[in-house]
């Protein structure tokens, strides 16, 4: 998985990231870095302190949000085509913004988690780059369960997808910190990020509730759907935290991207089930 944390502009080492900056709070830098992070729009902004990082986590839904917007804006384009035409071609285009960021870290879980007996063999396997039968299988689920689904949603997609990427965003950040990070620190690309406490989850947890908010005003789903969404979401959460935590005693890097893949899966199932 490509690192951010390892631009030539980045903070390369402890002592750099910890570097004072004058100006902005970390909270508000932070939402800078958060687009740096998940995406590969070059907005600079370096060096980021180690704060800056770790408040990241907290807009992860708002960078989410503008993922879906943009990939609903190419799926609202391209409809003309067809719905399966268009939500294929826009899940392309969602992964050439994030570098398929996430796709990356399900592919490498699933991998670890269906190759790997131990824990020992489940983070060696995380760490490389090949794709096995595990992660090409579940890629396929994700890829294509993700584009029937906004085929099914049809015309609303283009409206239910920034719910959809914000809400599975915070879902990932609500298991960082109820659970350690585990990869040693050494190789952890993620170890700034995933410094997030409860108020970074508070944080995460208030954008999911403006983006919820804006949905209901402009017809994306009801108050019960909504409910029933959030629901969703902690489950799958919860399940996966679980499973990690079963497996290597807490998350690494590729978790929290597999974590984001599934929660999307669910939120698209809510919104598009009939009913």
């Amino acid at each position: 998985m490509t690192d951010p944390l390892a631009s030539p502009a980045s903070p390369a080492s402890p002592a750099r990231a910890d570097a004072p900056r004058a100006g902005l709070p970390p909270q508000l830098r932070s939402v800078r870095a958060a687009f740096v992070f998940l995406t590969r729009v070059p907005l600079g902004g370096f060096p980021y302190s180690a704060e800056d990082w770790a408040w990241t986590s907290a807009h992860f839904p708002l960078v989410g949000a503008v993922i879906g917007a943009v990939t609903g804006g190419v799926f609202h384009a391209l409809l003309p085509l067809g719905p399966w035409a268009a939500a294929i071609l826009a899940i392309g285009a969602s992964m050439l913004l994030t570098g398929a960021f996430h796709e990356d870290g399900l592919a490498d879980t699933a991998d670890g988690l269906g190759g790997g007996y131990t824990r020992e063999r489940v983070l060696e396997i995380l760490k490389d780059s090949r794709i096995g039968s595990f992660g090409a299988a579940a890629l396929g689920v994700s890829l294509l369960g993700r584009a029937a689904l906004m085929a099914k949603l049809g015309g609303a997609a283009a409206l239910a997808l920034p719910l959809v990427g914000g809400a599975a965003r915070a879902a990932a950040v609500w298991l960082m910190p109820v659970l350690p990070y585990v990869t040693a620190s050494e190789a952890a690309k993620s170890r700034l990020v995933t410094r997030a406490g409860f108020a970074q989850a508070l944080v995460a947890t208030a954008w999911l509730g403006l983006l919820g908010a804006g949905a209901f005003r402009f017809g994306v789903a009801s108050a019960p759907r909504l409910l029933a969404l959030v629901a969703v979401l902690a489950c799958v959460a919860a399940v996966c935290g679980w499973r990690f935590h079963r497996r290597v005693g807490g998350l690494t890097g590729d978790f929290l991207g597999a974590t984001e893949q599934l929660c999307e899966l669910a939120a698209l199932a809510v919104l598009a089930w009939e009913g």
